[in-house]
């Protein structure tokens, strides 16, 4: 099955109001028919690239079945990691960016690593707001699913 994801992050500073990570799962099902379900983790006291992981680790382990994905962020710290192979010289290094500097969210990176595991992924990096319709889709989709309580309880692609 084809699976498009967009994501959202956003460490907003008013607790009372809303923020946190979002993502929406796009896929069509087998009579052709689009669907779109949003998850989100509300509000959480954090930094933007946990947000960010987040957003795309929760789209991932909905997905209850291999799926291919095209996993839409603006976060080039996400896409990077894995366009960049970030990631695998992490993992050569035991963890490490540098001889001593340890990589920043260790465990959420490791379970977004677990998490696509049985997925095709691409990851795109849908840079900047000027624009790029597909920033603008992340933006909206994605930030709406932030700002709501839709918290991620079933799975996609049964």
């Amino acid at each position: 099955m084809k699976v498009k994801i967009y994501t959202d992050g956003a460490a907003r500073g008013n607790p009372d109001g809303p923020g946190g990570y979002g993502a929406v799962i796009q896929y069509v099902d087998t009579k052709g028919v689009l669907h779109e379900k949003e998850l989100s983790g509300g509000y959480r006291k954090t930094t933007n690239n946990r947000m960010e992981l987040m957003a795309a680790i929760v789209a991932l382990e909905a997905l209850n079945r291999p799926c291919q994905v095209e996993l839409y962020s603006d976060s080039s710290y996400v896409v990077k990691a894995f366009t960049d192979r970030w990631i695998d010289g992490w993992i050569a290094k035991g963890w490490k960016r540098g001889k001593n500097d340890p990589v920043k969210n260790e465990d959420l990176w490791k379970r977004l690593l677990k998490a696509k595991e049985k997925h095709e992924v691409r990851f795109i990096w849908v840079k900047g707001h000027a624009g790029h319709p597909e920033n603008e889709r992340c933006d909206r989709l994605a930030t709406q699913a932030a700002d709501g309580e839709n918290l991620a309880e079933d799975t996609i692609g049964r």
